[in-house]
């Protein structure tokens, strides 16, 4: 099921090309394993002084907040006592294990609901360290103040059906230009619904399922934050300056569950002012089957740098997968494996090839 719905990012190589556009997928989690990969995320931990908004959680590293299972993770806030709070929630960040520059940059999640729940999605400049904020710049992918009626501290609508797009850098000060976006009927924790943002060198565009909803103008030599590299936090929040603090109405506990959180970036040769990341290691790569066209059979090759979790599977051009040739953990080095087709109808088909981290897709044909 949870490469099933997979289903967008597999059909968006194709309709990238359509447009003119070469959008590769440079950095994902799918969340497949059985426990968070600390080699892409990290723990925040403690409360750091409400971290800078009166936050009344305590982020731990413990399960009871953060799991990993069925293809997803979830994050869950706790009523609980812990280190001198009455709340127990998560916060994780790629800070130093990975940041980007400019892409698309989304994450498909169902949201939790309730008074002074504060879900986020979001970016921080990789330089906080040396210049703080906000000069390093902070791009709120989404945010929602939970509840059902109400304002926050500054007047937003404490709502389970709105979520909020939002930058911040310096400019006398911190300065900040953000929008909303509202279902038009029922709740963001009634289903997942996928929020992301596009970002060049001189625009920001926030939208949330196929609806772009707000867009920022960053060309402004005091938006410079905006053309330098950014790391991925997820959290939630419990309390704070801007949803207010959980009332009776409150229910515990309140769970964030992210199906992935992908990072892609335009290379075609009109993409002016995008800098790509170094991309994987060298090493992590997957041929071009052969032969291709193939019937009844296909040889796929690829090789691996280092000792890795290899995700090796086909689908058809309905998403629907065919075959998992290859699920586990391999040692390094070149690897074949052959795709024996001789039960399927002739048609395109899409070789799915992932391991640590970096993901690429290929076509093959069936002809019959």
């Amino acid at each position: 099921m949870k490469m099933i719905r997979n289903i967008a990012v597999l059909f968006s190589f194709f309709l990238a090309e359509a447009l003119g556009q070469n959008y590769k997928l440079v950095w994902s989690d799918e969340f497949n394993g059985t426990t968070l990969d600390q080699t892409k995320w990290s723990f925040e931990t403690g409360n750091n002084g409400g971290w800078g908004n009166s936050e009344s959680e305590y982020y731990t590293d413990g399960t009871q907040n953060c799991s990993v299972q069925n293809g997803l993770l979830y994050i869950t806030a706790q009523k609980q006592s812990y280190g001198g709070y009455d709340y127990t929630s998560v916060r994780i960040k790629t800070q130093n294990k990975f940041s980007f520059e400019f892409g698309k940059v989304e994450a498909r999640m169902k949201l939790p609901y309730g008074k002074g729940i504060w879900p986020a999605f979001w970016l921080l400049g990789d330089n906080i360290s040396s210049v703080g904020w906000p000069s390093c710049g902070e791009n709120d992918i989404m945010e929602m103040i939970g509840g059902s009626g109400g304002t926050g501290a500054t007047g937003s609508a404490l709502s389970d059906s709105t979520v909020y797009g939002t930058l911040h850098w310096y400019q006398n000060g911190n300065a900040s230009a953000g929008g909303k976006y509202s279902l038009g009927s029922g709740k963001f924790s009634d289903d997942f619904h996928l929020f992301g943002v596009i970002w060049t060198s001189n625009n920001i565009q926030f939208y949330v399922d196929s609806t772009i909803y707000f867009q920022v103008n960053t060309s402004p030599s005091a938006m410079s934050a905006f053309r330098s590299r950014f790391f991925i936090i997820l959290n939630i929040a419990v309390g704070g300056v801007w949803p207010g603090y959980p009332d009776s109405t409150t229910v515990f506990p309140q769970t964030m569950q992210i199906d992935y959180v992908r990072i892609y970036q335009d290379t075609s040769d009109s993409a002016t002012g995008l800098v790509i990341p170094p991309g994987p290691p060298k090493g992590y790569s997957l041929s071009q089957n052969f032969p291709n066209p193939f019937n009844p059979s296909t040889h796929i090759s690829y090789q691996l740098f280092a000792d890795s979790f290899v995700t090796l599977k086909i689908y058809d051009l309905l998403g629907r997968e065919v075959e998992t040739l290859i699920e586990g953990r391999q040692h390094s080095g070149d690897h074949t494996v052959t795709f024996d087709a001789g039960n399927l109808p002739g048609g395109v088909y899409l070789c799915w090839f992932e391991a640590a981290g970096y993901t690429q897709v290929k076509k093959m044909i069936l002809m019959k």
